[in-house]
């Protein structure tokens, strides 16, 4: 594998602008290159990845080559692992007190996602390859 081969797939939220912003700041620091980023709107993505249209819609979702899933605060983890040398996120999210904390997080976030601040949606866009 080199080393701008994607390890990672990230399906996130195409018609949320705070969930597009998030992705163009995790591609631009994503220096090696191995972040695959998908809307869970294109055609067929939820299937491919053996999740349903509603588990796409209350979370992002994370998925290494080995096909295992992560959700939430833990695909999150797993992507800021992707971006750094020394994969820290995943091990923190492992404390007894953190994880719990990270996923209230994440969830009050996602609930309110559509009134931070963004850009425009993914799916919106010219270049965009989403269903209908």
């Amino acid at each position: 594998m080199d080393q701008h081969t994607p390890t990672l797939t990230i399906i996130f939220d195409g018609s949320c602008g705070f969930c597009t912003a998030t992705t163009l700041i995790l591609r631009s620091l994503d220096w090696r290159k191995r972040i695959r980023l998908v809307p869970f709107q294109q055609p067929g993505i939820p299937e491919q990845y053996g999740l349903t249209l509603q588990q796409c819609e209350t979370s992002v979702w994370a998925i290494p080559l080995s096909g295992r899933k992560y959700s939430g605060a833990r695909a999150i983890s797993a992507a800021l692992d992707a971006i750094t040398v020394v994969p820290i996120f995943s091990l923190l999210y492992l404390f007894p007190l953190i994880g719990p904390l990270e996923e209230k997080l994440y969830h009050w976030v996602a609930r309110n996602r559509h009134h931070f601040p963004g850009v425009k949606p993914y799916c919106q866009r010219p270049e965009a390859r989403c269903g209908s």
